[in-house]
């Protein structure tokens, strides 16, 4: 089953920023939309954007301050910018995608990438 491969993360100083990168492990016939989420400590995952058909969607929590793209066929990008101690989190990519010709649309999740914002 094709993994995701996420990249990017790491320590910023607030007001800094930071470029996500997420892809698949390998090839895969189609990818359909494609997001980031996050999950801050002892909170609940919070989607902060999303791709699809050509539109991108932003949740209210960095609506602003990140920017979602892609770069066909699979890859996608989260730039974050004017980063605050409160966007410490997991980040999560997800991508709903077809592995194969014959396969059903899934989704698949990222392992997470720390993002911890900090003086």
């Amino acid at each position: 089953q094709v993994q995701l491969v996420e990249s990017g993360g790491g320590l910023v100083q607030p007001g800094g920023s930071l470029k996500l990168t997420c892809k698949p492990s390998r090839s895969v016939f189609y990818t359909y939309d494609m997001g980031w989420y996050r999950q801050p400590p002892g909170k609940q995952r919070e989607l902060v954007a999303s791709i699809g058909g050509g539109t991108a969607k932003y949740g209210e929590n960095m609506k602003g301050r990140v920017n979602i793209s892609r770069e066909f066929p699979s890859t996608v990008y989260l730039e974050m910018t004017n980063l605050r101690a409160e966007d410490t989190a997991v980040y999560f990519c997800n991508l709903r995608l077809r592995e194969e010709y014959y396969s059903d649309i899934d989704d698949f999740w990222g392992q997470g990438i720390q993002v911890a914002v900090a003086s």
